[in-house]
C-alpha cells in the first residue's frame, strides 16, 4: 500500500487537472462501490446479492407524516415523531438506510461550537446515541467515547478554544485546556512542536452511522412507525385551499401514493431534486468530500480523535488507525446530481486532498510512513451560511425540510431531529432554530444559483477558519443594494452583509472600500484579490481584541451622544397589514396594544404559542386611504404599517403570513421594503437639524415621541416617525426609493453646521446596548419571552385581549420566571463579544449572549440569561443578591449587575431633556 508522504509526492508532481470547468465540477457519475471500513453497513447487512424487486412492505394508503430519506436525519427525525406520540408515520427510502451520504459519514462528535444553541443540540444526540437508544432497543449504535482534541498553532486559535471552554461551563460540558506538554503526555504520536495549546473535551467520541440508523428505524417501529425501503419519490400532490394556499396532499411513488398532510424532506444531496418535485427552492449545492484510512498504527489505539482547524484537517480513530479528512479551497462541485446514486463513491483526487495529508503529517509524524488502506470520497450537500435548511417551506404548508446538514449530520441529527419534530407537532421548535430556518432566506436568494455557489463555496472553504465576531463574508457580495450604497460607499462606508443586503457598518477616513467580485480564494483558476481596501479592513476584524478602528467608531457614537449622527436603515423590512380583518389580526399577532388613534406608533412583539419571541418591531396605525402612494397602498378597514430588522425581515414575512393563513384572516401582507429607504437622525441636535429639512413642527407638543406624519423633507413626501434605537432624541425618516438621496444629501447640509456624522451598525450596536436596548436573536429569541427579556411592558396583558402566546405568559408570570435578562457591566477595559461565562456566587448561572463596549460609560456591557442553580425561580432579590463575574477566555473578571440600563436610566434623552 502507498503511504501518506508518497501520496503526497505523487498529487504533488503529477500532471495537474486543466484550469477550467473541469477543476471547478465533476459530471462524471460515481465508480463501482467500494467498501467504508465500518465494521459493518446496512448494505453488508442485507447480503451483497439482494437484488431490490420493489417496497420492502406494502405501502399505507395514509399518512400523517411521510418521511423522505432514511440517512440520519430521516431516521431521527422519524423517532422522535415516534416519541412525541404520532401514529401513521412513514419514512421512505428510496434504496436502503444510509445510502447515498450518511454510510460514508466520518460520524464525529464535537461537543463544544460557537453557538449555544448548537452545544444544546449536540447534547441531545449525544445522549440519544451514547444511552437513549441503547436502552431503548438493546441494540449498541456504535458509539465510542474516545474524546476530541482541538490543536492550536496560534495565539487566537487557543484564545477561540478558551472561548469555547467558558460556554461548555455553562452547558456542563467538561473541557479542559492543555499545553503541548501535556497535550503530548496525552496523545504521545503527536507533533506538539508548533503548538501553543490544545483543549480537551474528553466526552466526545464517534458513531457508527449504520449502527445509529439501525437502532433508530428499531425504535421508532416499536412506537408504531414504518420504514419502507427500496422506494423512490417521484412526485409530491399538491392541493390549493378555499383561501388560495397550497398545501401538501399526497406522495407519489412508481408503487402507488400515500395521502399526507405533512411530508419532510431528508434527501440530503438530493433534497433539491425533492424540493422541486413541490415547487419549492431548496438552496444547497453538491460538493465531493472525501477522507482516507491509514493502515494499521501501532500506539494509536484509544487516542482521542484531533482537529487541528489551522491545517484544515481532522484525524478520527478508527479503531487501530486513522481516517484522515478536511476542508480545502478547491472542492469538486457535483453538478449533475444522479438519482441513480447509492453506495457508490468517487474516485479521490489526490491533487485536490493533499493538503489535508501534508497537515496529518505534520501534526502526526508517524504517518509519513503509513500506508493507505482506503480511500472515500463521497457526496456531501452544502449551503451558503454552513447551516442546515430546516422547518415549514414558506412556499408549501405542510411540506418541511431537514437537509443541508454540510457534512454534520450525524452530529446534529439527534438535536435537529428532535427540534424538527416538535415544529411538525407544536408549530414551532423548542429551542431557537432561527439559524438553521429555510425562512431565513428571502426567494431571490433561494433561488439565485450564483449567490449559492459562492456562498457555500466560502463557507466550505472557511469552516475550519477561527469564527471572529465581526467577520464578513465576501462571496454573494452587492445583491441587494439600496439608494444611497453609491453616496455612502464614497463617502468611506464599510458594508456588512446580511440576507443578501449591504448595509452601513462603519465608516473608514481613509478612503472607499468596496466590496470586489468574489474571487473563490484563488482556486479554480481564478485570480486572488491582492491587498484590496475591504480585505484590509476585514482582516483588522480578525482579532479577539479591539480592532484598529475601535476608535473611528467610538467617534461615531460619541458623535450621536453629543450632536447627531445619521443612519442608513433603508435595508429594514416595510410591509403594510391591511384590510377588513386588519385589527383582527393585528390583536392576535402583536403582543401590545397596537390599536390606537391613525398617527400611533408601538413598539411590540410578535410570539409563537410557547411564549417565545418570533420578533420586536414598530407598528403604525394608517388612516384608510382610497388611493394608493409610495408611502401607503389603498385599503378599506384597518390598516398598519410594520418596520422590521432587515437581517430577519423574511422571518417576520413568513410568521405573518402563517399565522394570517392559520386563521383566517380577511386581510393583505404587502411588502414594501423594496420602494422605500429608511434613514434616521438620532442625537440631541437631530430637532435643530431636521427642523431644516421638514416642513412640520418637530417641539414635543406638536410631535410628541412615538408619533408619525407624512410631512415633506426637502420638497419630497416621507413618513416621518419619532422614534429612538440609542437612546436619543430622534427621528426616522421613510422614504420612497426615488426622493432617498436628496433627502439624505439634504440632512447633510442641515447637519454640516451641527456637528452630524455618518454612523454604521457597529455604532448601532454599541449604543443600543448602552441604553439598554434588545437585539433580535441576540437578547431576544424564539426561546425567550419577552417577561424573561424584562420587556413585559410590551405586552397587554392588564387586557381582555387575547393574543398568540398570552395563555404561556400568563403561566409563565403564574408560575415564576425560571431564567432572567441581566444587564452587566465590567470596569477592567476588556472586550467581549459573547459566549462567555456568567458567574454568581461562585457558580455558573448563565452566559452572556451579547456584548459591546460602551463609549459613552466607558465600559464593557454584556447581556445574558441567568438560573437559579438550586432550579427556583429567579426573582429579583436573587438578582440583586449575588456577587458577579465574567469569565473570558478562562479569566474572570469582577462584574456589576445592573437592574436598570447604566445609560440614563430614566430616559429624559428620548424625551429630549438634556
Amino acid at each position: 500500500m502507498a503511504s501518506l508522504s508518497r501520496a503526497l509526492r505523487v498529487a504533488t508532481t503529477c500532471s495537474r487537472w486543466a484550469l477550467g470547468p473541469r477543476a471547478l465540477t465533476s459530471r462524471a457519475g460515481p465508480t463501482t462501490e467500494k467498501s467504508v471500513p465500518y465494521q459493518r453497513t446496512l448494505k453488508e447487512a442485507q447480503g451483497p446479492t439482494v437484488v431490490a424487486q420493489g417496497p420492502s412492505r406494502p405501502l399505507p394508503s395514509t399518512a400523517n407524516v411521510v418521511v423522505i430519506g432514511g440517512g440520519s436525519l430521516g431516521c431521527q427525525t422519524l423517532y422522535h415523531l415516534a416519541k412525541l406520540g404520532v401514529s401513521g408515520a412513514v419514512l421512505l427510502e428510496r434504496e436502503r438506510l444510509t445510502s447515498g451520504t450518511t454510510w460514508h459519514t466520518a460520524g464525529l462528535l464535537w461537543q463544544l461550537r460557537p453557538s449555544d444553541v448548537e452545544v444544546e443540540l449536540l447534547a441531545h444526540t449525544r445522549r440519544v446515541v451514547s444511552r437513549d437508544l441503547e436502552e431503548e432497543t438493546g441494540l449498541h449504535t456504535g458509539w465510542i467515547q474516545n474524546g476530541g482534541l482541538f490543536v492550536a498553532s496560534n495565539r487566537q486559535r487557543l484564545d477561540e478554544y478558551k472561548r469555547l471552554m467558558s460556554l461548555g461551563k455553562a452547558y456542563g460540558v467538561e473541557s479542559h485546556v492543555l499545553s503541548p506538554a501535556e497535550t503530548k503526555a496525552l496523545y504521545p504520536l503527536m507533533n506538539v512542536d508548533d503548538l501553543y495549546g490544545t483543549l480537551y473535551v474528553p466526552q466526545d467520541g464517534t458513531m457508527d452511522p449504520a449502527g445509529t440508523c439501525t437502532a433508530l428505524s428499531r425504535a421508532a417501529a416499536a412506537r408504531g412507525a414504518q420504514v419502507i425501503e427500496n422506494c423512490p419519490v417521484s412526485g409530491i400532490r399538491v392541493r390549493t385551499d378555499d383561501f388560495g394556499v397550497r398545501r401538501v396532499a399526497a406522495v407519489e411513488t412508481e408503487h402507488g401514493s400515500i395521502q399526507t398532510p405533512c411530508v419532510v424532506n431528508c434527501a440530503g444531496v438530493w433534497a433539491g431534486a425533492v424540493g422541486r418535485m413541490a415547487g419549492v427552492k431548496v438552496p444547497l449545492v453538491a460538493m465531493h468530500h472525501a477522507y482516507v484510512v491509514t493502515e494499521r498504527i501501532e500506539g494509536i489505539q484509544n487516542m482521542p480523535n484531533v482537529r487541528d482547524h489551522d491545517a484544515s484537517v481532522y484525524l478520527r480513530l478508527q479503531g487501530d488507525a486513522l481516517s484522515v479528512g478536511g476542508y480545502e479551497t478547491n472542492p469538486i462541485f457535483w453538478e449533475e446530481v444522479s438519482d441513480k446514486f447509492a453506495f457508490g463513491l468517487f474516485d479521490l483526487d489526490w491533487d485536490v486532498f493533499s493538503p489535508h495529508i501534508e497537515g496529518a503529517v505534520n501534526r502526526v509524524p508517524v504517518l509519513e510512513k503509513t500506508g493507505v488502506k482506503s480511500t472515500v470520497c463521497g457526496p456531501e450537500s452544502f449551503t451558503p451560511d454552513h447551516k442546515p435548511l430546516m422547518g415549514e417551506a414558506p412556499e408549501l404548508r405542510g411540506f418541511y425540510l431537514g437537509c443541508g446538514f454540510n457534512s454534520a449530520g450525524m452530529m446534529l441529527g439527534g438535536g435537529c431531529g428532535r427540534e424538527l419534530a416538535h415544529w411538525i407537532v407544536h408549530g414551532r421548535p423548542e429551542k431557537d432554530m432561527y439559524s438553521y430556518d429555510i425562512r431565513r432566506f428571502h426567494p431571490q436568494l433561494a433561488d439565485h444559483r450564483r449567490w449559492i455557489r459562492e456562498r457555500s463555496h466560502e463557507s466550505y472553504a472557511k469552516n475550519y477558519s477561527v469564527v471572529f465576531p465581526h467577520d464578513e463574508p465576501l462571496a454573494g457580495r452587492n445583491m441587494r443594494t439600496d439608494p444611497l450604497h453609491e453616496e455612502l460607499l464614497a463617502r468611506g462606508c464599510v458594508f456588512q452583509e446580511r440576507q443578501g443586503w449591504e448595509r452601513p457598518g462603519w465608516f473608514t477616513p481613509q478612503g472607499t472600500a468596496p466590496v470586489l467580485q468574489y474571487d473563490y480564494y484563488g482556486a479554480y483558476g481564478n485570480r486572488a484579490h491582492r491587498d484590496h481596501a475591504y480585505g484590509r479592513l476585514l482582516g483588522d476584524e480578525y482579532t479577539f481584541d479591539f480592532p484598529p478602528h475601535h476608535d473611528v467608531i467610538k467617534k461615531e457614537c460619541l458623535a450621536c451622544r453629543g450632536a447627531a449622527a445619521v443612519f442608513n436603515m433603508s435595508y429594514f423590512g416595510k410591509f403594510y397589514l391591511v384590510g377588513l380583518d386588519a385589527r383582527k389580526a393585528a390583536d392576535w399577532l402583536f403582543s401590545a396594544d397596537v390599536n390606537r388613534p391613525p398617527g400611533s406608533t408601538v413598539y411590540t412583539c410578535m410570539l409563537n404559542h410557547r411564549g417565545g419571541t418570533e420578533s420586536d418591531l414598530t407598528v403604525s396605525r394608517l388612516a384608510p386611504s382610497s388611493q394608493a402612494s409610495a408611502l401607503a397602498p389603498a385599503f378599506e378597514g384597518d390598516g398598519y404599517y410594520l418596520a422590521v430588522g432587515g437581517a430577519v425581515a423574511q422571518h417576520n414575512w413568513a410568521h405573518i403570513r402563517t399565522v394570517l393563513q392559520d386563521q383566517k384572516f380577511r386581510c393583505q401582507l404587502i411588502d414594501g421594503s423594496e420602494d422605500l429607504g429608511l434613514i434616521s437622525i438620532q442625537g440631541p441636535a437631530s430637532r435643530a437639524i431636521l427642523q431644516e429639512v421638514l416642513d412640520a413642527d418637530l417641539s414635543n407638543e406638536a410631535f410628541p415621541f412615538s408619533t408619525h406624519k407624512l410631512v415633506r423633507a426637502a420638497g419630497h413626501l416621507v413618513r416621518a416617525m419619532r422614534l429612538s434605537f440609542v437612546g436619543e432624541l430622534g427621528w426616522e425618516l421613510h422614504v420612497p426609493r426615488p426622493a432617498c438621496v436628496p433627502v439624505y444629501q439634504a440632512v447633510m447640509t442641515a447637519g454640516a453646521k451641527h456637528g452630524l456624522v455618518n454612523a454604521g451598525y457597529r455604532a448601532i450596536d454599541s449604543l443600543s446596548i448602552e441604553k439598554g436596548y434588545r437585539h433580535w436573536h441576540a437578547d431576544l429569541r424564539p426561546d425567550d419571552s419577552p417577561l424573561e427579556a424584562g420587556l413585559a411592558f410590551t405586552c397587554k396583558l392588564k387586557s381582555a385581549v387575547p393574543f398568540l402566546g398570552r395563555a404561556a405568559l400568563e403561566k409563565q408570570r403564574a408560575e415564576g420566571l425560571r431564567r432572567r435578562l441581566l444587564c452587566l457591566t465590567v470596569d477592567e477595559k476588556v472586550p467581549m463579544f459573547g459566549l462567555e461565562a456568567i458567574w454568581r456566587n461562585g457558580q455558573v448561572v448563565g452566559h452572556i449572549r451579547r456584548a459591546d463596549f460602551g463609549f459613552a460609560i466607558d465600559k464593557t456591557i454584556a447581556y445574558g440569561y441567568i438560573r437559579d442553580p438550586n432550579g427556583g425561580p429567579v426573582s429579583l432579590d436573587f438578582v440583586k443578591s449575588g456577587e458577579y463575574a465574567v469569565e473570558r477566555m478562562g479569566e474572570t473578571c469582577p462584574a456589576q449587575a445592573h437592574l436598570k440600563s447604566p445609560f440614563d436610566p430614566d430616559n429624559k434623552r428620548v424625551k429630549g431633556i438634556y
